[in-house]
């Protein structure tokens, strides 16, 4: 107890992450990107760990009182700073350290309520739902906020939970969940469509349930891959990760572990278009590319070139134009949404043209119209758009409507001709870790306006 409670032990050093969502909301809610188009990306550029994956772990270390540690952690982003902060107001002891350590101690949990003020923030944060109701058999949690992509209903979260015998009431803007005597009880659980989100809450409450529960119709990401694999080694007993059928057989407790996570592909699907749009080579460090096929053909396709070196991906367009292709967002291992707008951005300067059809969530073409201010030859019909490429587009005063759409308009600003400001930035502190810093060193033209500098 000593040792665990030495790690926990709060230190005023610049090694140390402070925890504060509040302010770091604040201080980024009026910033700017302001970028200078025309140069290309040459360089080398460290992946961070997934925040898809790290969100959904920080939650599942309040399955068990035991120290849980990561590292590969990306703790400069908000969401990890935010739902730390939630956590933290649960009773969690956390220290989140700048080389992506990170200790999650559970063991005084005061309250299984989460509250608006922070959910509201971020969607992620109802997936403390699922472990509170495992561990603690009974969690009181504020509807979800996050990006204004369409419509994302927590149902089948719910549905799953009714499945294993919890009580779910909504009040007041809140999800009140309550086990049966006894705990939560293993059930056979059919999904009416695939859901990320549901699959990993149902699957934590599911590792204390007593009995098997089987999920059929599970997302496949590689995120709950690596989330199964931790919760494996907390002690549960799950089999069938990465296939559409999940079993889990129910344990009386978790313990302790360390997991280091898995790099994320959103961020370095992101840089191989970036490497697309301007051209040049880059070097990504620390990631893969099993995880990413869906998005490497039509890219080789467009003419990029992408290569293996050990657990880094180089990528590199010598020049030559690029060629339009036609993409369609599908669960894993189709065409990732998170990855659409971006990839829309690179047909933008494609030659001929290519049709982008979105499966997943109905407003994820807002940034569509930022895009025409640019001069982008884009119509929308229905759930498609037909991308026609220019032969250049030109700089402008833009926003951000969530936080891929924002990433996808600073890839603009980087072949734009003239300067491009993007406003609204703080969707993309809540995603991609040190983005401007990871820009400029590759050779961008890139800064970020703080509130006190915006004119």
């Amino acid at each position: 107890m000593n040792q665990n409670a030495s790690l926990l032990k709060t230190v005023e050093t610049t090694d140390f992450i402070t925890i504060d969502p509040h302010k770091a909301m604040q201080a980024s809610s009026l910033d700017k990107i302001r970028v200078q188009g025309g140069t290309q990306l040459n360089g080398t550029i460290p992946i961070s760990g997934a925040k898809n994956a790290a969100l959904k772990h920080m939650c599942a270390a309040m399955l068990t009182s035991d120290l849980i540690q990561f590292t590969n952690m990306p703790v400069g982003l908000k969401d990890i700073q935010t739902l730390a902060a939630l956590m933290k107001e649960m009773g969690a002891d956390m220290t989140l350290r700048s080389d992506g350590t990170m200790f999650i101690k559970a063991e005084n949990i005061h309250s299984t309520e989460a509250p608006y003020d922070l959910v509201r923030r971020m969607r992620a944060s109802v997936l403390v739902m699922g472990p509170l109701l495992g561990r603690f058999g009974e969690a009181t949690v504020s509807l979800p906020g996050g990006c204004t992509i369409g419509s994302r209903p927590i149902d089948l979260h719910l549905e799953g939970f009714r499945a294993m015998g919890a009580e779910i009431i909504l009040e007041e803007g809140y999800v009140k969940a309550k086990a049966p005597v006894g705990g939560l009880r293993g059930a056979k659980i059919i999904f009416p469509k695939v859901s990320v989100g549901a699959t990993e809450n149902v699957m934590m409450a599911a590792t204390l349930a007593k009995g098997e529960t089987i999920l059929i119709n599970a997302a496949r990401e590689p995120e709950i891959i690596d989330q199964g694999n931790a919760l494996i080694k907390m002690g549960a007993k799950i089999s069938g990760l990465g296939t559409s059928e999940i079993h889990i057989e129910g344990v009386p407790a978790l313990h302790g572990m360390t997991h280091d996570v898995l790099p994320d592909r959103i961020e370095t699907g992101t840089f191989m278009i970036g490497v697309a749009l301007t051209g040049g080579t880059v070097r990504l460090q620390h990631t893969r590319t099993d995880f990413l096929t869906s998005l490497i053909a039509p890219l080789e396709k467009a003419g990029v070139t992408i290569d293996l070196d050990g657990d880094d991906v180089i990528v590199h367009r010598n020049g030559k134009p690029l060629v339009g292709t036609d993409i369609m967002t599908e669960p894993y291992p189709g065409f990732a949404t998170d990855l659409q707008a971006q990839f829309m951005t690179m047909l933008t300067m494609c030659e001929g043209a290519g049709m982008v059809t979105e499966t997943i969530f109905e407003n994820r073409f807002m940034h569509v119209p930022e895009l025409r201010r640019m001069g982008a030859d884009i119509t929308v019909q229905g759930n498609s758009a037909i991308v026609r490429g220019v032969t250049k587009l030109k700089g402008a005063e833009v926003m951000a409507t969530d936080l891929r759409a924002s990433v996808s308009l600073i890839l603009a600003g980087l072949v734009a001709e003239g300067e491009t400001t993007v406003d609204r930035i703080y969707h993309l502190d809540r995603g991609y870790e040190n983005l401007v810093g990871k820009l400029e060193a590759c050779g961008a033209k890139v800064e970020r306006l703080s509130s006190s500098r915006v004119e």
